[in-house]
């Protein structure tokens, strides 16, 4: 999602319905209800996972011409960015490492959504650049539009998402290939817009 998902509201904004004259909106990420999360498979024994917690994102939404929107996401490796692993002062010391996402020279990342696919409305493809140690590559998301409707007087529209990398690609290739180089990548998330007026 660069602290990874830029993501999520890509997808939202080209899965839902279209406003005639509507012009790009800002969206924010309801981060108590969204989780960006990073699993893999360790030596065949196991699923294992990081969760993405510290990042922003520049979401500008136009629901009548998606390619009008504006996705952007950086995640800030540095300070609490991923949560629920075992032993996880020893496992994210390692995570931090040169061996991995070596944070003390590359202390975020960053997606950018470039192009979004869809032939009914409400599922599609969101492709886009991913950042990691100053390499950038293109990735792409399978996206569900969830709902769409407002709450607490604000517009809000929640998604899923969901794709594969190749870390090896971002020079993360670390203990491969006992620990997989496929990274799934899983993203529920809620935005949050502008006022909706009563009714």
């Amino acid at each position: 999602m660069s602290n990874l998902t830029r993501i999520c509201a890509a997808a939202v904004a080209f899965v839902l319905p279209a406003s005639a004259g509507a012009k790009p909106e800002s969206y924010e990420f309801d981060k108590t209800h969204t989780t960006i999360r990073a699993s893999w498979n360790h030596w065949g024994y196991s699923r294992q996972a990081i969760e993405f917690t510290n990042y922003s994102g520049t979401l500008k939404l136009d629901f009548d011409k998606p390619a009008k929107s504006t996705v952007e996401v950086e995640f800030n490796l540095a300070n609490g960015y991923w949560v629920g692993a075992p032993e996880s002062d020893r496992f994210e010391n390692h995570l931090a490492s040169p061996d991995l996402f070596d944070i003390a020279q590359f202390p975020t990342a960053r997606f950018t959504a470039t192009a979004f696919e869809s032939e009914d409305g409400k599922t599609g493809v969101m492709r886009g650049k991913l950042t990691i140690k100053e390499q950038t590559h293109d990735v792409a998301l399978n996206v569900r539009l969830n709902n769409r409707g407002a709450m607490g007087g604000k517009a809000r529209a929640g998604f899923s998402a969901t794709g594969t990398i190749d870390r090896s690609q971002w020079g993360l290739g670390f203990g491969s290939p006992a620990v997989s180089n496929e990274i799934d990548i899983s993203i529920e998330t809620e935005l949050v817009g502008p006022a909706v007026r009563a009714q």
